[in-house]
C-alpha cells in the first residue's frame, strides 16, 4: 500500500502513512511527533512551505495575527475543528506578523484567512472568522 505523504510539523521529515492508519495516531519515523494531531499546531514559514507542497492529506492553514480580534475569537474554534477533523485533515496556524512574506506569497488581503492545500495545490480559501462546525463543514 502506497500511503499518503505527510510532512512532520516538528522536524520537517516527510513520512508515508497508510490511508487506513491516518486516524490511528501515526507518528513521525524520525522524531516520534504526532503526524495527525487532534489540535491546531503553530508552524513556521519553512515547514508550512514544505507541508503545503508535499502533503497528500488536506492541510488547512489559518493565517492570523496576535493583534487581530476576529483571529483571537476564531483560535479556540479552529482548535476544536482540528479535533473533529483528526485523521481526515491537519489544521495549522501561521502568524502573519512573524512571517509577513506569507501575505504576499499567498495573496492574503485580510485575516483571518484559511487556505486548504492538497498535494501541492490550493484547493479552497475562506476569509473571516468561523465557528468550529462551519470550519469542519468548509474543510469537508
Amino acid at each position: 500500500m502506497a500511503g499518503k505523504k505527510l510532512t512532520c510539523l516538528d522536524c520537517g521529515q516527510v513520512n508515508r502513512v497508510p490511508e487506513d492508519r491516518l486516524d490511528a495516531g501515526p507518528k513521525c519515523g524520525t522524531c516520534g511527533a504526532a503526524l495527525m494531531p487532534g489540535n491546531a499546531i503553530e508552524v513556521d514559514w519553512p515547514k508550512l512551505q514544505k507541508a503545503a507542497r508535499t502533503d497528500e492529506v488536506p492541510l488547512v492553514v489559518d493565517f492570523w495575527a496576535p493583534w487581530c480580534g476576529p483571529c483571537k475569537m476564531m483560535g479556540p474554534e479552529f482548535s476544536k475543528a482540528a479535533g473533529t477533523l483528526q485523521g481526515r485533515a491537519r489544521l495549522v496556524k501561521l502568524n502573519t506578523e512573524d512571517f509577513p512574506q506569507s501575505g504576499q506569497t499567498y495573496g492574503i488581503r485580510g485575516i483571518p484567512t484559511m487556505i486548504r492545500f492538497v498535494g501541492g495545490r490550493e484547493t479552497a480559501r475562506q476569509s473571516g472568522a468561523m465557528r468550529a462546525d462551519q470550519i469542519v463543514g468548509w474543510v469537508g
